[in-house]
């Protein structure tokens, strides 16, 4: 199972483990963004620095209709006890944690501030 919690703007949280290019893991806090159906974003000064590899270019149109295209970044992540290779969005602004990264799971939140939030995979 993985904690987070939420904040005082009703923010969930979850910290996620990111493993850079020599292998040491670094610890993100991500937001849970329901509207981002992908598995994580960081910015790309961050991507740059962990010195993970490039892999390919992703077309979404944003909520408001407008096109915009993001570089895509492979990594291996820390996910509930275990490694896990996912693509990470390169997005310049706070890191998220998406949907993607929730299929196989349920997400239980208590939405207030101080709240618990756990994911839990599916038996």
């Amino acid at each position: 199972m993985i904690r987070g919690t939420v904040n005082a703007r009703i923010e969930v949280v979850f910290s996620v483990a990111i493993r850079d290019a020599a292998g040491g893991d670094h610890d993100f806090e991500m937001l849970l963004d329901t509207g981002f159906a992908g598995w994580l974003s960081l910015p790309s000064p961050v991507i740059s620095v962990l010195g993970l590899p490039w892999q390919s270019r992703t077309y979404f149109a944003l909520a408001n209709g407008q096109p915009i295209w993001f570089e895509n970044y492979k990594a291996t992540i820390v996910w509930d006890g275990s490694p896990r290779t996912v693509l990470i969005q390169a997005i310049d602004n706070v890191p998220l944690l998406g949907t993607g990264l929730l299929a196989g799971h349920d997400l239980r939140v208590r939405f207030r501030d101080g709240g618990v939030a756990e994911i839990e995979a599916v038996p």
